[in-house]
């Protein structure tokens, strides 16, 4: 089967930096069964083309992205013509993507894999909160054959806006997070707390700081890692500064794969603060390297709880440093949180997302 699949970016050369992990396992794996093309709209660098993980891809570039991407992709269907699209995110991908088919008469599947419906105008995010964005996803949502979302959450969103979305979340290469059995806190020492996301305002780092000075001022010791590129210029680190946690918060920065799993393997909890999130796939991560999670309820956190991870309402610093609290003193729970999220993370890794997707493309290509 031959398919075109659409991406803003996320699928770099060089294979570690401006990639979007899940992305990439997932390209791996359909490349093994399919002839498949990537076509990514807006990464860094000029247009050219390359082979990534088996796949071929399509830099397409800024600059009239729109137009040259559907001439590219016209112009591979006339070499060899495609069986149907898949587009990862609503926009742009999506939007092309529909268009695309409608043009080459080939079917979309649509994955809802960030703010597509959403609305937060304070903090200039989500799709739905301009009238052009709102049209562009009545396009893609309405001119996909499937439509499929990392969440459950995702899901409730999309039904909002009346349609139907079968979730299915890209899971976790356990190649490169091997499982590692919950293991026990030491007693007496300082809690290790990681967050892993960019510094933006929909992470919302700032109600993470604000927890984590709650928690200082209860006397619990603590060191908490922050990973991710700094796109505020250094609000955070400064919100940091001036709620005295200079000791205790320490900012990591971007770190590839590589360089992020010892930070796992050494957390007692991962806590998210975001109000808006897909995933996040971190979540997953964690959970393969036997760390439980507390977070925002939101995307696959809203999901896993309260089994599997500890939500609470987003924008609550309280209510975000009370679970973080409550979790590191009853560690029987925390464990048996890191057990179930565990094996919700091998039983929907990377090699279950891609066969699901593989019988997705099957049903829809047969149609």
């Amino acid at each position: 089967m031959r398919v075109a699949l659409v991406v803003p970016g996320g699928v770099d050369p060089g294979g570690t930096h401006r990639v979007v992990p899940c992305l990439l396992w997932m390209i791996e794996r359909l490349a093994r069964a399919q002839d498949l093309t990537v076509f990514a709209l807006f990464q860094p660098g000029a247009p050219r083309e390359y082979t990534l993980l088996g796949a071929r891809v399509q830099h397409i570039g800024r600059g009239r992205t729109a137009l040259r991407a559907l001439a590219r992709i016209w112009r591979e269907h006339r070499r060899h013509a495609f069986d149907l699209l898949h587009a990862i995110w609503g926009s742009p991908a999506g939007v092309l993507a529909v268009v695309a088919g409608r043009l080459l008469r080939r079917p979309v599947v649509l994955h809802l894999f960030g703010g597509e419906l959403v609305a937060m105008p304070d903090v200039g995010y989500g799709e739905l909160r301009t009238a052009r964005g709102r049209r562009r996803m009545r396009l893609a949502l309405g001119g996909a054959a499937r439509l499929t979302a990392q969440s459950r959450w995702q899901q409730n969103l999309a039904s909002r806006q009346g349609h139907s979305t079968e979730v299915l979340p890209l899971g976790v290469d356990l190649r490169h997070w091997a499982p590692v059995p919950p293991r026990r806190r030491e007693p007496g020492q300082p809690a290790r707390l990681l967050h892993v996301a960019s510094l933006n305002p929909v992470k919302d780092q700032s109600t993470l700081i604000a927890a984590a000075a709650t928690i200082a001022t209860r006397g619990v010791p603590f060191h908490l890692d922050i990973v991710g590129e700094d796109t505020m210029a250094g609000r955070i680190q400064a919100e940091a500064a001036q709620a005295g946690l200079g000791g205790q918060v320490r900012f990591r920065g971007f770190l590839d794969q590589q360089r992020l799993r010892p930070l796992v393997l050494d957390a007692d909890l991962l806590v998210m603060s975001s109000r808006s999130e897909a995933g996040p796939v971190v979540l997953a991560e964690a959970a393969a390297s036997g760390v439980p999670t507390v977070g925002t309820a939101v995307g696959q956190i809203a999901d896993w709880a309260p089994a599997a991870a500890v939500a609470v309402p987003p924008a609550r610093p309280d209510a975000l440093a009370g679970a973080v609290l409550e979790l590191l003193a009853d560690e029987p729970r925390r464990l048996g949180i890191a057990t179930v999220a565990q094996q919700r993370a091998i039983a929907e890794d990377a090699d279950w997302s891609a066969a699901r997707i593989t019988r997705l493309y099957q049903e829809v290509a047969g149609r």
